[in-house]
């Protein structure tokens, strides 16, 4: 347990940190979820409009430090490149 006040104040900021960026992550993941079902659906427009929505928040994400900027910019490749097989397919 934290003995300091400067180590009570660092646990402190920690909670509200990790409270944000929980919270950032599980929307980041949610709007890539939406591009996931879209995909599956087969509906290449739906999925579009999705990833058009996804990208900004998975960067935003990266930007933030809730993910890696690598790790970013690797799903929205990867995404992006599911979603042009799908509308170049259809």
């Amino acid at each position: 347990m934290a003995n300091t006040a400067s180590a009570k104040k660092a646990v402190r900021k920690i909670e509200r940190r990790t409270t944000v960026n929980r919270a950032r992550r599980s929307r980041m993941r949610t709007f890539v979820r939406k591009v996931e079902e879209a995909i599956a659906s087969g509906d290449a427009t739906l999925a579009a409009a999705a990833l058009q929505s996804a990208v900004p928040e998975m960067m935003r994400a990266a930007q933030k430090g809730v993910i890696h900027k690598n790790t970013a910019s690797r799903k929205v490749s990867r995404l992006s490149a599911r979603v042009k097989a799908l509308s170049a397919k259809g």
